[in-house]
């Protein structure tokens, strides 16, 4: 059954991958801003060549071209059985052109999905990830342990953390995501479209409860 969704979520709350698995379960697209953007930029698109410019910069890509890609999906016909858009919107104005755009292409929002997680959690999260930097596996304390301490099962590589999964970093992140994201939620609370899941569960009993939530959406034609 076809479904409209936005997944948010502060870093770390798990929103990717109950997206992936959600995803697989419906046999809908899974749209993440970060692989929509490396596509483009890949394939080597109008769109994807102006997004180069300011990923190469370290500069935010404009929500202009945000949206102009999420509707060259809609435009080629991959998301008519539904999707899952994971990572956008992030800002109030964001969730505006975007509610605009879909009204444009006669489309509609089912549901906004929020995955609720302290900020403790997220930190302890966050704070506890290494990956490999030569084949970009990842693991995570204490859940997902390499078989040696600081290396790598598959090359041995030595595990690094990302910059930004640093204690303070994180701390700075999350809050930078509260400013953003809290109108949002309210946006989507004013719609009657938001749905609050408790995050901190195991993520099997989290996507159960997903699951229960999304059974109760009504498809909107």
């Amino acid at each position: 059954m076809r479904r409209n969704l936005v997944f948010l979520g502060p870093p770390g709350s798990g929103k990717g991958t109950q997206a992936v698995k959600l995803s697989q379960e419906l046999n809908i697209t899974h749209l993440s801003t970060g692989d929509l953007l490396r596509n483009a930029v890949k394939e080597g698109t109008e769109l994807g060549k102006w997004a180069e410019t300011y990923m190469k910069k370290g500069q935010l890509v404009p929500d202009d071209i945000l949206i102009a890609l999420i509707e060259s999906k809609i435009a080629s016909g991959e998301l008519a059985d539904g999707f899952i858009l994971d990572g956008f919107p992030r800002t109030l104005t964001q969730a505006i052109s975007f509610r605009e755009m879909f009204l444009k292409n006669n489309m509609l929002l089912e549901a906004a999905i929020l995955f609720k997680v302290s900020d403790e959690e997220v930190v302890r999260r966050l704070s506890s990830r290494w990956f490999c930097p030569q084949c970009q596996a990842t693991y995570n304390y204490p859940t997902h342990m390499p078989q040696r301490e600081g290396v790598c099962d598959r090359d041995g590589s030595k595990l690094q953390r990302r910059p930004d999964d640093e204690e303070s970093v994180v701390w700075n992140r999350l809050e930078v995501y509260k400013k953003q994201t809290q109108p949002i939620e309210q946006f989507y609370r004013d719609e009657s479209i938001l749905t609050e899941i408790e995050g901190e569960r195991s993520p099997a009993e989290v996507f159960q409860a997903l699951l229960k939530e999304i059974s109760k959406v009504t498809v909107k034609e």
